[in-house]
C-alpha cells in the first residue's frame, strides 16, 4: 500500500476514534481517560513491533531517540487536551477543531523542514481552516 492509502486509513481510525472516546470519558475524568487510553496502545505499539520486529534498539541514534521522545510528549500533551476537549464539547465540533493540527504541521514544515509551500498547501490549509472554524461555531 501507498502512503495515500494509510492516511485514510489513519483518517478513518482518528474519526472512529473521536466517537468511542466520546462515549469514553462521559463517566470518568478525561486526565484517566487519556491513561487507560494510552496502556492500550502501549500494549498494541509494541506487540505490533516485536512481531514485526526490524530493527534492533542498538541501530537508533541518538537524535532519533531525542526526537521520538519529544514526538511522544507531544503526543500525550496533545491526547491530554483532545480528551479534555471531548469531555467538555461535542465530538463533531472537537474533531475538527482538532484536525487544524494539519495547518500546523504544514506551517511547521515549511519553517522547520524547508519543504516548499505551493498553493495547493495554501489553498488546502486555508479551506481546512475555514472549515474547522465552520464546524467548531455552527
Amino acid at each position: 500500500m501507498n502512503w495515500f492509502l494509510w492516511a485514510l486509513l489513519s483518517a478513518f481510525f482518528a474519526g472512529l476514534t473521536a466517537v468511542l472516546a466520546k462515549v469514553g470519558v462521559q463517566q470518568i475524568d478525561s486526565n484517566l481517560a487519556t491513561a487507560i487510553r494510552t496502556v492500550v496502545i502501549l500494549i498494541f505499539a509494541w506487540t505490533v513491533a516485536l512481531v514485526t520486529k526490524n530493527e534492533s534498539f542498538s541501530a537508533i541514534g541518538k537524535r532519533t531517540w531525542i526526537f521520538l521522545i519529544l514526538s511522544g510528549i507531544a503526543t500525550g500533551l496533545s491526547w491530554l487536551c483532545y480528551f479534555r476537549a471531548l469531555q467538555l464539547g461535542e465530538a463533531s465540533q472537537v474533531a475538527p477543531v482538532d484536525k487544524l493540527s494539519v495547518v500546523v504541521a504544514i506551517v511547521l514544515a515549511a519553517i522547520f523542514l524547508h519543504e516548499k509551500m505551493t498553493w495547493h498547501h495554501w489553498v488546502g490549509g486555508t479551506l481546512i481552516f475555514t472549515g474547522a472554524v465552520v464546524l467548531a461555531y455552527a
